[in-house]
């Protein structure tokens, strides 16, 4: 199986594509997960660097809206239909609104599925508040009325929701690793979404316990013979990155605390590869 290490377009938004492209490029990243752009001619240049630079690329579905169900039913399929368009090794999507109703859900899942189908692109479910998996407790019942609905794992939002580190919900999390397609690997801890900087000591029990779920959804895919596993390094800029209080300055670089991700997920799972090291956890 091959793990291939992706860089977020957020945070770079004001750098123009070129630059953007040759910056990860020459960090080291296997490819890039962003959303299509709305203009026709940036959507271009974009796909066209990535191409030329062999880059793997995830297409991310979070522009869906409306300002009821059914417009944004009708939204949705149409961005999961344009994300398909530009042939991504798989599709991101910020689905659904976390006041939907269950059968609301259940239907924007079955529209993905269906494009998924006929496409033959995967698409996966991000784990996010706000959206439809956005706490364990609401997943697990999506999980058991669909269970061909694969997510990406963004479990920052989950300790935060949940004010914990998921002790209480090992059974849905066993789960959600089980259905993992795509991991956002970003550390939260139990009062947020983002730790300030993974590297310093007072956040080690955070790292290591999202270290212990990432090993997992890699022993599941390989277990799975899956072909690839994409990661993507996703600390975010203000206001998810604290900032110093009356300075405009953040508190750490959101680039070198991706790259530090980086470098950690390669060496754990593809430098130095010991599947034997690694438990699901049932």
């Amino acid at each position: 199986m091959d793990i291939k290490i992706l860089s977020p377009q957020w945070g770079h938004e004001h750098l123009p594509v070129d630059e953007f492209i040759a910056k990860i490029v020459d960090a080291g990243y296997d490819g890039i997960d962003t959303w299509l752009p709305d203009d026709p001619m940036t959507r271009k240049r974009l796909l066209n660097h990535i191409e030329e630079e062999g880059l793997v690329f995830v297409a991310h579905q979070h522009q869906a809206a409306g300002n009821n169900f059914k417009e944004f039913q009708a939204s949705f399929k149409i961005n999961l239909e344009a994300c398909a368009a530009a042939s991504p090794v798989l599709i991101n999507s910020h689905t659904g609104r976390d006041y939907f109703t269950h059968d609301q859900l259940l239907s924007l899942i079955d529209i993905a599925s269906e494009i998924a189908d006929q496409t033959n692109i995967p698409i996966v479910h991000e784990t996010h508040r706000g959206r439809m998996g956005y706490s364990p407790q609401s997943t697990e019942q999506l999980f058991i009325q669909r269970p061909g609905f694969e997510i990406t794992a963004d479990f920052s939002h989950w300790v935060c929701v949940t004010e914990s580190m998921l002790g209480d919900f090992e059974s849905v999390l066993y789960e959600a690793i089980d259905r993992t397609r795509h991991v956002h690997a970003r550390v939260g801890y139990e009062q947020g979404p983002q730790v300030t900087d993974p590297r310093s000591p007072e956040w080690a029990y955070a790292l290591n316990r999202f270290l212990v779920w990432w090993d997992a959804i890699v022993a599941v895919n390989r277990q799975k013979n899956r072909k690839i596993l994409t990661f993507t390094t996703e600390f975010g800029p203000f206001p998810y990155m604290q900032m110093i209080p009356f300075t405009n300055k953040a508190i750490a670089s959101q680039f070198d605390i991706n790259c530090y991700l980086k470098d950690l997920l390669r060496e754990r799972y593809i430098v130095k590869v010991d599947p034997e090291s690694w438990s699901i956890g049932k």
